[in-house]
């Protein structure tokens, strides 16, 4: 019986007098129905009466439900079925729209869905029929779905390299115990994220592409392609010593967690990584990538950022190579002894031997400061130094203070988090004061050391969300300081 026909004020609203009615109904069928057994009960056939009138009725009772069920009843006129959209979300769309155990943003993960995690997975098996589907089925019995596969062929086995997904609650070592029982060795698991959802082809030829861009972009397109290893790129002739670097055969040599390829300057690239051998599929992408570098030559960027110093002076900033080699040595005999010491630690003189290796494009990044007649009174390198990533400055003496060396810190900053870099450092001494405060300018967690008598400072870049905003790109330099670091050999 409903009982609720409106609402008003957020409350509903009883009729009193359907309520009336409704109990006057239910006492004269209670009087009636007193009546009519008191009349034939007390007849001759009363009880006869009585028992096939109440199986009448539930004969009635049961046609009525099973017509009910068969065929249903209509909608009311007017009711197409449509029902608005609860209070807890919109209309048009699903609650959840991501895929069972995608990351949705951080909301909580749907009842009844199994929260899983990505995996990447190496494991090598014999080279025979069957060895694969083994191992599939391993990984079927543990829920674990198989998002791609690539297979490495060797000599003596085959290297598969998976992408899982796996139940969260899932360890590696019950993943690893299943794949050894169904052939695989060498096992090797990592989490993975969504980047390595591109299929292998797209990611490569996406490294391709950002290498034929920038030559500085061949360290870090090597270290994506193979994951996590060490890349060194040695010249051929060390800019501290002069003795010429030990090169590496021209198809490159590849010894099982290390490999060289030859350098397009000249010198020799080492990739090692401790952890996983290299398979020749993986060599032979390196090496492409490699002699694509080759072939194109040197190349940089040539846009560049129109600044105004704040006592009005315009300058630019824009990425710079071995082409300004010799403006950077002009630079070279305009600064004092003392800015060239505290910038390279070591003898004048031998200033200019270090600018072919920071201007190269596969040691780093460069990013020079010039007036509007030209000439270079700035220069900021962020050098590549196997897993580290080192920055330094150095401001013409005319220039200093007036916050050049700032804005290249700043910059050079904000290109490390874009190469995903997890911090930088700067080696200076402990009295150059001015590369001190600009470091500490960045607003970033600093660590400090003394190695050998010199301060190096490390800032913490994937700590800080507002890294990649960092304020010294916006169009006007800050106050700060030009002389800076030197490169470690």
């Amino acid at each position: 019986m409903s009982d609720v026909t409106r609402a008003q004020h957020g409350r509903p609203v009883h009729h009193w007098r359907r309520d009336l009615v409704e109990l006057a109904a239910l006492f004269t069928a209670v009087a009636v129905a007193d009546g009519v057994a008191n009349l034939i009960g007390h007849g001759p056939d009363g009880p006869a009466l009585l028992a096939i009138s109440a199986v009448l009725l539930v004969a009635t009772a049961g046609f009525h439900t099973w017509w009910a069920r068969r065929h249903g009843h209509a909608p009311p006129p007017g009711d197409t079925g449509a029902r608005p959209p609860s209070e807890g979300r919109a209309g048009g769309l699903p609650a959840a729209d991501g895929l069972p155990g995608q990351d949705t943003g951080g909301s909580e993960p749907l009842a009844g869905v199994e929260a899983t995690v990505l995996l990447r997975m190496r494991t090598t098996v014999k080279d025979a029929p069957g060895s694969l589907a083994a191992l599939c089925t391993a990984l079927a019995r543990l829920r674990v779905d198989i998002l791609s596969l690539q297979t490495h062929p060797l000599a003596d086995g085959t290297v598969d390299e998976f992408l899982l997904r796996a139940p969260a609650e899932l360890a590696s070592s019950e993943i690893t115990r299943e794949v050894a029982r169904a052939g695989g060795s060498a096992t090797w698991i990592e989490r993975a994220d969504a980047h390595d959802l591109v299929d292998a082809p797209t990611r490569v030829l996406g490294l391709a592409t950002r290498t034929a861009l920038d030559a500085s972009e061949l360290p870090l397109a090597l270290r994506q392609l193979l994951g996590r290893c060490t890349i060194r790129s040695l010249p051929a002739t060390s800019p501290v010593s002069g003795r010429a670097t030990e090169g590496a055969p021209v198809e490159g040599a590849l010894e099982d967690t290390v490999m060289r390829l030859r350098a397009p300057e000249g010198g020799v690239i080492t990739v090692e990584r401790p952890y996983l051998p290299f398979t020749p599929t993986e060599f032979a992408r390196a090496r492409a990538l490699v002699e694509l570098d080759a072939r194109l030559g040197p190349r940089v960027p040539r846009g560049q950022d129109m600044l105004t110093l704040p006592e009005g002076n315009p300058i630019t900033v824009q990425r710079a190579d071995v082409s300004d080699l010799e403006a950077a040595k002009a630079m070279h005999e305009r600064c004092s002894p003392r800015t060239l010491s505290m910038r390279y630690h070591g003898p004048v003189g031998d200033a200019d031997r270090y600018l072919n290796h920071l201007l190269s494009p596969s040691f780093g990044r460069t990013l020079a400061v010039r007036t509007a007649s030209g000439r270079i009174v700035g220069l900021g390198h962020l050098l590549w130094d196997g897993d580290e990533t080192e920055v330094a400055l150095l401001v013409e003496d005319e220039w200093q203070r007036r916050g050049i060396g700032m804005e290249l810190l700043g910059r050079l900053a904000a290109m490390a988090v874009e190469a995903g870099c997890a911090s930088v450092y700067a080696v200076t001494q402990a009295s150059n004061t001015g590369m001190v405060a600009a470091m500490r300018g960045l607003g970033l967690p600093l660590d400090y050391q003394i190695e050998e008598g010199t301060l190096v400072i490390t800032a913490r870049l994937d700590t800080t969300p507002a890294a990649p905003q960092l304020p010294y790109a916006h169009g006007h330099a800050q106050h700060g300081t030009a002389t800076g670091t030197t490169p470690r050999d």
